[in-house]
């Protein structure tokens, strides 16, 4: 199968979204939303010729497949040995008409013919219900309707039906149109319309670009990654998914999959601070809205660490059956059970992801004293909850301790209330959440020390390092130079640090010792080692981490130290706000940068 790196590329309009390989294959495609069924689930389904649409060139010798410049338009080039050739576009709608954004559930290809005489056959075949064949069709005067039990999927084309019904090979003479959606009449003349979607589609993303705050260096890297983190906005609710896949697991015969198509609230402490340090204004303020609704939502209970897009959705845990998984690694899991966990960070999560409504002024609506009020139960909660035992950042499934991580989240969530009362002028409020934290920070700064380990370690009373710690001094815990802050990076390289990767723990879990690093983790200790003064290493391990991504620029969640293999769900926000904060921080001046050049 091509693509067993994940060499794939997202397209995608905070609607929907879909994996497209190097040789225009999609993939995957969950439908009429991120967390839908699959119509495409090729990826998950083995060596089975199932669930994908492509365009076959016979006698292929040469493809191509990038990226449309500071866009999320996908153009793939395939050659026949005679030198004939085809390029595919690949897109979903998205655009601003009428005041509106238009973002369809519907994914456009267009086929072209550039060269010679190729010839071509165009497969669909989609599934239903995770992996189950649609046999059911109709064909109207342009269009096939594929009749599944949970899902009937429409495909308008001026293509020729029987030869795509047939599969059968024809030669293409002029350019051809194919739009994927839901089962209603395609309103206008279809060749027109998608030549004006994409042109629109391709304006909105290149207008969308340049209203970045980016950095000098490394912009093409950085612009990559703010579109694809865009494309992880379920636009509908604000809420911003962890991945667009479920169960690639992160590492082969690991049996760690996991369905990720939901919305953490671990994740929007980095998300947030990701989307603030590139001015993606409008996108923060949303998930901010999403993440303060599901704590309001909540309120009184105990909060879970993840929810779905729309947050009242159950996330209750099943297997697939008719998916063998990615490269025939199940089981393939819907839904997630570590919605029904407790990971007390989630407190200090959230209220650090809200502290931007009360200091950035970029936003139409600052925060005042009603938000302050409504998140200092939240505070509450993480105080009470800061020294209990819970599953931890990585979510173990078999054990419960007091992490390290959970409690300096709980501490950071009360001084940031501390903070945002002295901003508010409640100095009162402000002695009190400073108090809060104090209570917190004395006892975990004690029993989170290990003296013979010399470091930070991953639980109280512990000797299990944990990559996590590389952020206490982010969070503001100590400071960068604090000698065992330092300590705590030293022994972390020493036992986590492999082929310039770093491992989340080396320790045995549930599920026996990890085999991948996390992606993310290198970028914490990049940041962790710029701000300690070591700022060439910082620079070489990050222009490295940079050599990691996919042919189209793109992480998961883990890769093998030793082979360099991506693994893990696809594309990763994790990874991918990892990248832009570490670029950012590392880059040189602009001004600097233009007035010496």
């Amino acid at each position: 199968m091509s693509g067993t790196n994940l060499d794939l590329a997202v397209i995608g309009n905070c609607r929907v979204a879909a994996l497209v390989d190097p040789l225009s294959r999609m993939v995957w495609w969950c439908f009429p939303r991120f967390d839908g069924d699959p119509v495409f689930c090729r990826l998950l389904s083995g060596e089975e010729e199932k669930g994908l649409t492509d365009v076959v060139l016979n006698n292929l010798v040469h493809h191509e497949s990038d990226y449309v410049r500071n866009s999320a338009v996908v153009q793939t080039t395939l050659v026949d040995a005679n030198g004939s050739s085809v390029r595919i576009t690949d897109f979903a709608p998205r655009f601003r008409s009428f005041g509106r954004m238009t973002k369809p559930p519907q994914l456009v290809r267009i086929v072209e013919p550039v060269s010679g005489m190729p010839r071509i056959t165009i497969r669909v075949r989609p599934c239903n219900d995770y992996g189950r064949p649609i046999t059911r069709r109709s064909m109207g005067s342009n269009h096939i309707t594929y009749w599944g039990e949970k899902s009937v999927i429409r495909l308008t084309t001026d293509a020729p039906l029987s030869y795509i019904e047939s599969e059968a090979a024809f030669v293409l003479t002029r350019p051809m149109y194919l739009v994927f959606g839901t089962d209603e009449p395609f309103p206008s003349e279809l060749a027109t319309t998608c030549r004006d979607f994409l042109a629109r589609t391709l304006e909105y993303w290149s207008d969308w670009v340049r209203g970045l705050s980016i950095s000098y260096d490394w912009q093409q890297a950085i612009i990559r990654a703010a579109i694809t983190l865009k494309l992880s906005n379920f636009e509908e609710t604000g809420g911003i998914v962890a991945a667009h896949t479920t169960s690639i697991p992160e590492a082969q015969g690991s049996g760690r999959n996991w369905d990720y198509r939901y919305c953490w609230l671990r994740d929007a402490y980095f998300v947030v601070k990701a989307l603030s340090r590139i001015g993606a204004t409008r996108t923060m303020e949303d998930f901010i809205s999403f993440i303060l609704g599901v704590a309001s939502g909540d309120e009184g209970h105990q909060l879970k660490p993840v929810y779905g897009i729309v947050p009242s959705d159950p996330l209750a845990e099943r297997i697939a059956p008719l998916l063998d998984g990615y490269l025939g690694n199940g089981p393939v899991r819907i839904g997630n059970a570590a919605a029904e966990q407790a990971q007390h960070d989630v407190y200090g999560s959230i209220i650090l992801a809200a502290l931007p409504v009360f200091v950035d002024q970029r936003l139409a609506r600052p925060g005042d004293k009603v938000l302050f009020r409504f998140l200092e139960p939240l505070g509450e909660s993480g105080a009470k909850f800061a020294i209990e035992p819970d599953a931890g950042i990585w979510e173990y499934r078999g054990r419960s301790r007091v992490h390290t991580y959970s409690t300096a989240m709980c501490w950071a969530g009360c001084s940031r209330l501390a903070t945002i009362a002295r901003h508010l002028g409640l100095q009162d409020r402000a002695q009190y959440w400073d108090s809060k934290a104090q209570a917190i920070q004395g006892p975990l700064l004690e029993r989170a020390w290990n003296p013979k380990r010399k470091a930070f370690t991953a639980a109280f009373d512990s000797d299990d390092l944990d990559a996590s710690c590389l952020l206490l001094a982010e969070l503001g815990l100590v400071e960068p130079t604090d000698p065992r802050f330092v300590q705590t990076v030293s022994a972390i390289e020493k036992e986590l640090f492999k082929h310039n990767n770093i491992m989340r723990y080396a320790t045995a879990d549930d599920f026996g010792l990890p085999e991948t690093a996390f992606l993310v983790c290198r970028f914490w200790l990049i940041d962790a080692w710029w701000s300690m003064g070591r700022r060439e290493e910082a620079r070489e391990l990050f222009v490295d981490a940079l050599e990691r991504r996919n042919h189209y620029g793109l992480l998961s969640e883990d890769i093998d130290p030793q082979t360099g293999q991506l693994w893990g769900n696809f594309p990763q926000t994790y990874s991918v706000a990892g990248l832009i904060l570490s670029a950012m921080r590392l880059s040189r001046n602009w001004e600097d940068r233009y007035w010496r050049s």
